[in-house]
């Protein structure tokens, strides 16, 4: 979150598993707002039914802040990367959904260098232009109703799912 705060130029985030909470969405849509480039290279294989279509409900919205979604088609994409204007990296293991997040133990390492960040960044472009399809907004605006139908409904088991668990509600007593 304080990376996207503070990013001025450029922002680009691979991840396997994206269904980020609001305040993420809303860091991701701010950072555009300011004339930052967004890219957004995700999963584009279904891997995990569930998830694949709910963070498929968020796309629109994002698309229409002019963030950029390419999806990731050549393999499965495992990375869990981003890199910022050039001299801020990360690496590590976390996906930004609320099962990494919440349920497992996931670590990240945040790297300054500059040279870390240009080889990330080629490395990430490169998996973009050789392996990736980047996402139409006009095609996105208002997908089918089937499909937003069946988007929005996994984006809602999910949301179920972790209210039952408990996730979201404050502690009780220590």
């Amino acid at each position: 979150l304080d990376m996207l705060a503070n990013a001025r130029a450029e922002v680009i985030i691979a991840n396997a598993y994206f269904l980020p909470g609001r305040r993420f969405r809303h860091a991701l849509v701010a950072a555009a707002a300011r004339g930052v480039t967004v890219t957004l290279l995700l999963q584009g294989r279904v891997e995990y039914w569930l998830l694949h279509h709910a963070t498929r409900a968020l796309y629109p919205h994002l698309l229409s802040q002019r963030i950029h979604i390419h999806e990731y088609t050549r393999g499965f994409l495992h990375a869990k990367v981003a890199v910022a204007d050039g001299w801020w990296a990360t690496v590590g293991s976390s996906n930004i959904d609320p099962f990494s997040l919440l349920l497992a133990r996931e670590a990240n390492l945040v790297v300054h260098d500059a040279g870390f960040a240009a080889e990330l960044r080629e490395s990430l472009q490169h998996a973009i232009s050789t392996g990736a399809t980047q996402l139409d907004p006009a095609h996105w605006r208002r997908p089918r109703l089937p499909q937003r139908l069946l988007n929005w409904l996994a984006l809602g088991l999910i949301r179920l799912l972790l209210g039952l668990a408990g996730f979201g509600r404050p502690p009780q007593g220590l």
